[in-house]
């Protein structure tokens, strides 16, 4: 059972309820719970007293305001949840419309650039989780969850539980990575740092895990020690992994399953930035006879 919270309006708790019914991720609810709080405080009333004109100058006041697209849709997510499951009138959502997300190409390091970056993270800790980034295409979140007992060294693989959009799934493991983690596991256990069965990056209270915030500062100082002038970031790393097992002529479905992808135009992003792909490419202004 979950009282209703002190302070809290039954409109809110409602909401909340409603989202707690759906079993929600908590950044999901907080995502929609800020959209409706910059909703009422662009109406100076209550959310609930919204009506279709007023929502469509909401979205033009975020548009005018430079809100980014990804930003707008989100809001426009989360105001729909409120309007449909918790009030019943998703037909005051009528003028709100998404708008189109530019297509960015990621960010990508070469090889040898991966390479300088994970041997210059500033600890052992920082360079084994970069190196199960790099070396198993895993997200930031995704890294930070992994425990002991998910290392599968007889199979060569990492159970990733509950990853994006809430699935299981297999990760591969390379004898190198495997090398890595048991150096790491050594020394961390040694040390008393790592709890049996407990979290593989812990924080500074074993109980805890590293976080995001934490890896993105140790890779962000990485790239700085190596030198890198690119926008780096954990995700980074994850883009490279792709790119290069699509050079290396894996078959794009394969790729597609190791990085968890529900579609396989998520995945097909990486034919743009696969270089090495592009280069192998002879120009009809090569075949071409001399006049």
């Amino acid at each position: 059972m979950n009282p209703s919270i002190p302070g809290v309006t039954p409109l809110r708790q409602r909401m909340l309820d409603d989202m707690r019914m759906r079993k929600l991720e908590p950044k999901t609810q907080a995502g929609y719970l800020r959209a409706v709080r910059h909703l009422a405080i662009f109406l100076k009333a209550a959310p609930d007293t919204a009506t279709v004109e007023d929502l469509r100058r909401f979205q033009l006041q975020m548009v005018d305001r430079g809100t980014s697209p990804i930003t707008l849709n989100a809001t426009i997510t989360g105001l729909k949840f409120f309007f449909d499951v918790t009030l019943g009138r998703i037909d005051l959502m009528a003028k709100m419309q998404p708008v189109r997300v530019p297509q960015k190409l990621p960010v990508v390091l070469s090889r040898p650039e991966v390479a300088r970056l994970i041997a210059a993270a500033p600890n052992l800790k920082s360079q084994t989780a970069l190196s199960i980034a790099y070396g198993a295409g895993l997200r930031a979140s995704e890294v930070i969850a992994l425990k002991v007992g998910d290392i599968d060294s007889q199979r060569m693989t990492l159970r990733i539980e509950q990853g994006k959009g809430r699935k299981d799934r297999y990760a591969m493991l390379s004898p190198l990575l495997l090398e890595r983690l048991r150096a790491w596991w050594r020394v961390a256990h040694a040390q008393g740092r790592m709890l049996p069965g407990g979290w593989l990056f812990p924080g500074l209270n074993p109980m805890d895990p590293v976080t995001t915030r934490q890896l993105n500062r140790a890779i962000h100082a990485a790239a700085e020690a190596a030198r890198i002038d690119k926008r780096v970031s954990m995700h980074t790393l994850r883009h490279s992994f792709a790119t290069h097992l699509l050079e290396q002529k894996v078959d794009i479905r394969v790729i597609q399953v190791l990085l968890g992808h529900k579609k396989l135009e998520t995945t097909s992003l990486y034919t743009h930035v696969a270089t090495e792909i592009l280069r192998e490419v002879v120009s009809p202004l090569e075949t071409l006879h001399p006049a």
